[in-house]
Order: C-alpha cells, then sequence, then structure tokens
C-alpha cells in the first residue's frame, strides 16, 4: 500500500507538532531522549510518594525561582551551585533536582552523586512538563502561581501551560 506525498506531510507534520492534550509532545520527548543520560535516574511527576518524601532542589538561576517553583523547592542554582549549598543535607536523604527540561539539573545531580549523594533522581521534563501535567507551582512559600520562566522564548515553545515569563 503507498501513502501519498501529501498525505505523508500531513502524518509528519501532525506527528512533529501537534501536542496531545494529555501528555508531552513527540519533539519535547524527544529532546529530552538526546538530553538525559540513560544511568542517570529519572523521576515522573505521577511518583508522588518519591517526590512527597525528598528534598527538592531548584537548580534553575535565582530570577528563574523567583517567578516560579516546585512547592518546598530549595535554590540552589546552576552557575552559582556550590556543595556549600547542600552541605546540610545527608547523604542518604532522597533528592530530587530539577531545572526548565533537565539538562542543568542532570548535570548537578552528577555532582552530588559525585560526592556521595547516594538517591538522586532528576525530574522528568523539569519544571516544563511538571506545569504542563497541570502540576502547581508557587512563589515565594505558599502562593500558586500560573507564571513560569521559561528561560528564553526559544525554550518557552516546551511550556504548553501557564503564562510564560522570559
Amino acid at each position: 500500500m503507498s501513502v501519498s506525498f501529501p498525505r505523508l506531510i500531513c502524518f509528519v507534520a501532525w506527528t512533529f507538532f501537534a501536542v496531545p492534550a494529555y501528555s508531552q509532545s513527540l519533539p519535547f520527548k524527544a529532546l529530552l531522549k538526546t538530553t538525559y543520560d540513560k544511568d542517570f535516574p529519572l523521576v515522573y511527576p505521577e511518583q508522588k510518594d518519591l517526590l512527597e518524601e525528598a528534598v527538592i532542589l531548584d537548580t534553575r538561576e535565582w530570577e528563574e525561582f523567583s517567578v516560579s517553583h516546585l512547592e518546598s523547592a530549595q535554590w540552589v542554582g546552576y552557575e552559582t551551585f556550590s556543595m556549600e549549598s547542600v552541605a546540610k543535607i545527608s547523604k542518604d536523604e532522597t533528592i530530587v533536582v530539577y531545572c526548565s527540561v533537565g539538562a542543568r539539573s542532570q548535570e548537578i545531580g552528577k555532582k552530588l552523586k559525585a560526592a556521595g549523594y547516594q538517591h538522586v533522581y532528576n525530574l522528568y521534563g523539569g519544571i516544563f512538563h511538571w506545569v504542563n501535567e497541570d502540576n502547581p507551582v508557587f512563589t515565594g512559600d505558599t502562593i500558586q502561581t500560573d507564571r513560569v520562566h521559561t528561560y528564553n522564548k526559544m525554550w518557552g515553545m516546551w511550556l504548553n501551560k501557564g503564562e510564560k515569563v522570559y
């Protein structure tokens, strides 16, 4: 059975540009697949038990964190990250790191593992996937918001829900 060229083009366009209602788009999944190291553990937003027991570390820059972050997240930064910022965390604690999509947080996670932290996970899809899956973000300690700092307009294309802040 042959497929006409226009149908093929429509299928390819739909595959790469459609955003399914209940999950990330195929291009976003492809980006994440090429971003993450296969041997670095991930945690998914639906793994609430693990997330509730974990120390949550935001590895974005302060400007991004101040717009919004996961509830109870501790800011550690990326460019300014130092092991001193996590010195009070036990090396036996479960730690979840996150950033916008997961690249910066994976790098910080590797530093934590190299320093002897045993249970470090990267949040799949970062804060973008978190918000796209209808999970809350906060400004300050307790004020829920729809605003998400998207790093820049190019990266903002991956945030499908919420208000983009550049």
